[in-house]
């Protein structure tokens, strides 16, 4: 049974950096591709970066050159690096697996505000 555990979320300042983890359990990690997803309020949940089993990441336009995700096998976690934030960044981010689409973790609140 895949659970997968959000943490690293916090209230920060504008262009100022947070990184996220994402602990997976009950799935064979290293052969799925993982997600990062950001839902605001009042918004519909989006995708914000993907990385393949093979390490092969890719971005939305808005935190391309911003956002880095990356993933160690080793440890079953998935990272996502976030720099030069905005306030539009801010929402709860929630990782995501191919291993099963439709499971959600409860999510890591991140707030960017002065």
């Amino acid at each position: 049974q895949v659970q997968l555990v959000e943490s690293g979320g916090d209230l920060v300042q504008p262009g100022g950096s947070l990184r996220l983890s994402c602990a997976a359990s009950g799935i064979n990690f290293r052969i799925y591709t993982m997600g990062w997803y950001r839902q605001a309020p009042g918004k519909q949940r989006q995708l914000v970066a993907r990385v393949t089993s093979g390490g092969r990441s890719s971005y939305a336009i808005s935190v391309k050159g911003r956002f880095a995700i990356s993933r160690d096998n080793a440890k079953n976690t998935v990272y996502l690096q976030m720099n030069s934030l905005k306030p539009e960044d801010t929402a709860v981010y929630y990782c995501n697996t191919d291993a099963n689409p439709d499971y959600w973790g409860q999510g890591t609140q991140v707030t960017v505000s002065s």
